[in-house]
């Protein structure tokens, strides 16, 4: 390796971003940024030059955005095509390629000329994950005109970039278009709803027990986070916009942040935490961001629905004064572009260390790559964890590698499970066809029972994407995406069938064991171990219940001591020394740590056992949790 190690420095050197696009440089391009907060119109302007001009392309953070602009385009009599990892949708009958393509930002061809071009959420381009897109697209598409639209907390480093291309940034600022108002007061009881409001949760926990809340009090409510099928998230939208529809709460988490027209009246945030996963992967609980607060409390009072104004609050009292805090500070300014290796360049240090894993290639590259102060290289666990968990079997380097660019949650069991069978299947030479996947997704599948079969309805239809992206990078081993794709539109109607009746799927969860309930819906808890900063929480849920309580409540404790700075923090302070049933507990049901269902189990759980003598007084496990809280105590 020490004789290759200036070759693979030089490969490694990603100090240069602008000169991988030989075809952009080439051209004198025109960037236009469109800024302004949710609501003011920019991404209207730039889509408004879009459809003028004679060839046109759209980039977008998600497949329902590339859909809206797709669906726009060809009913404005501009026929436009559709690109997204998992569909390719042709405006002409006769499969050429239309003029105008909306696609997700990840497909945008960097080789096609286009008159315009529109990149959306530019502010995504430091998204320890996704960067990279949005890198690629504004350094590398060829077009005489690139309109960009976000926040203006990405205008100077957008202008920089810029400049290393040798382009000028001409800055358009836009208005919010209908007045935002931060109440003065809470909602504090489910009682106060009114029509068209909304209840913003960062949990799946609290989305069920809230909308249980909401139709025991013979309300009804739509239903949308993040993991529903693009479909059922229209679905619920539409639910929950049509005036005739009795539905008129949402409940929903910062999944409606971006991609869906929504007629929300006044947006209340059920938590101001949220889990979150930092540049090295690692989980945290903090506060939301004034980015993300102003995103999702933007879709309050959208211009041209029926509420002329939105207006925005908490569920409790203790969190709004935080809010208007978080809502008044500046957005930070966008410090840096993502890069990610490509795979010409792994394939590269592939010749130059053959005996090595794809993932000890990725490291390698990582570790030796060099990049200057306005771009760093996004993360990539999920690309290793699924290069290691793919590694035994015998795929060549190109193949092995689109394989680990796989869109899919590895959190996911089933997901997971599916991609290693696809690629073992491969590996032989065999077509996955779709017999085949009906015979290991068991298709078909009936309507949802409870929560746990809603969940794994989900997963299949992950599973579905996963053949569909599979397909087109290997059309010949993945053949029926036709079939897939009609199987897959009906699990979409299966889906929003149990979302419908989502809470009669919690109570009938709730019949069975407990234990199988906080299963399913624990996304993100029991916590199961902190980091020495109390700060960063790892993936891993091995705690028992009651140990999982208790590090939840340091984690919480610790988190909240150092962020939330309110006039109350000493107050709060002393709150996270008590480990018990009181107010503490209240706190962390609000912020989606537990539930009142996991609560109740673990309640029942610690009886259980001193009722039986397990963890009795003088007992070995109880000296050891002696001995671990008075260790605590002393540090």
């Amino acid at each position: 390796m020490l004789d290759c190690m200036d070759d693979l420095r030089k490969i490694s050197d990603l100090r240069l971003p602008p000169n991988w696009y030989p075809d952009a440089r080439a051209i004198q391009r025109k960037i236009i940024f469109h800024a302004g907060p949710t609501n003011s119109g920019k991404t209207y302007h730039a889509i408004q030059r879009f459809l003028s001009a004679k060839s046109g392309i759209y980039c977008g953070p998600l497949k329902l955005l590339a859909h809206e602009i797709f669906q726009k385009s060809n009913d404005a009599n501009v026929p436009c095509d559709l690109v997204t990892g998992e569909e390719r949708v042709f405006a002409n009958e006769d499969s050429r390629q239309a003029p105008h393509v909306a696609c997700t930002i990840e497909m945008c061809s960097t080789n096609t000329p286009y008159e315009v071009a529109v990149i959306d959420e530019i502010q995504m381009i430091r998204d320890p994950a996704r960067g990279w897109a949005w890198t690629r697209a504004l350094l590398g598409l060829c077009a005489e005109e690139i309109h960009v639209c976000g926040e203006p907390a990405a205008i100077d480093l957008v202008t920089e970039l810029m400049y290393t291309t040798g382009e000028e940034v001409e800055v358009r600022n836009y208005e919010r278009l209908t007045p935002l108002t931060v109440l003065d007061y809470a909602l504090e009881s489910l009682d106060n709803l009114r029509p068209g409001d909304c209840i913003v949760c960062f949990s799946k926990n609290d989305i069920y027990s809230i909308s249980r809340q909401i139709e025991a009090r013979g309300l009804e409510c739509a239903v949308i986070y993040g993991s529903l099928p693009p479909g059922t998230k229209l679905e619920q939208a539409k639910k929950f916009n049509d005036p005739d529809d009795p539905c008129k709460i949402l409940v929903a988490t910062d999944a409606i942040g971006m991609g869906l027209n929504l007629c929300i009246r006044r947006i209340i945030f059920n938590s101001i935490v949220k889990p979150t996963v930092n540049e090295k992967g690692e989980k945290e609980i903090d506060s939301i961001t004034t980015s993300q607060a102003l995103q999702i409390a933007g879709r309050a009072g959208r211009f041209g629905s029926s509420f002329k104004q939105g207006e925005v609050t908490t569920m409790h009292r203790d969190d709004l004064a935080r809010l208007k805090e978080i809502l008044s500070e500046p957005v930070p300014p966008v410090q840096a572009a993502g890069l990610h290796p490509t795979p010409e360049q792994i394939e590269m240090f592939a010749y130059h260390l053959p005996d090595a894993t794809l993932s000890n290639l990725i490291d390698i590259f990582v570790s030796l790559s060099q990049v200057d102060g306005m771009y760093f290289v996004c993360n990539i666990d999920d690309f290793k964890f699924l290069a290691d968990m793919i590694q035994h079997i015998p795929l060549n380097l190109r193949s092995r590698y689109v394989f680990c660019t796989a869109p899919l949650n590895r959190k996911e069991p089933f997901v997971c499970t599916t991609l290693l069978k696809f690629a073992r299947q491969f590996s032989r030479n065999e077509p996955l066809t779709f017999d085949w996947l009906c015979r290991h997704t068991k298709w078909p599948l009936a309507a949802p029972k409870n929560i746990k079969e809603l969940v794994h309805l989900e997963a299949v239809h992950d599973v579905f994407d996963l053949y569909l992206w599979l397909s087109y990078r290997f059309m010949d081993m993945f053949p029926d995406a036709v079939l897939v794709r009609d199987i897959q539109k009906k699990l979409d109607d299966i889906i929003q069938i149990g979302v419908c009746n989502i809470t009669k799927l919690i109570r009938a969860s709730q019949s069975v064991a407990a234990p199988g309930t906080a299963e399913v819906v624990s996304e993100d808890f029991p916590l199961s171990r902190t980091q020495r900063d109390a700060r960063v929480v790892s993936d891993r849920h091995a705690a028992a219940p009651t140990e999982a309580l208790s590090i939840a409540v340091e984690a919480a404790g610790l988190r909240r001591a150092k962020n939330l700075r309110s006039p109350q923090l000493s107050g709060r302070q002393e709150d996270m020394k008590s480990y018990g049933r009181g107010s503490l507990a209240n706190r962390l049901l609000r912020e989606g740590l537990l539930t009142q269902e996991m609560l109740r189990q673990l309640e029942s759980e610690w009886q259980d056992q001193h009722r039986n003598g397990r963890y009795g007084f003088g007992s070995k496990r109880d000296d050891q949790h002696s001995s671990k809280a008075t260790g605590k105590k002393r540090k």
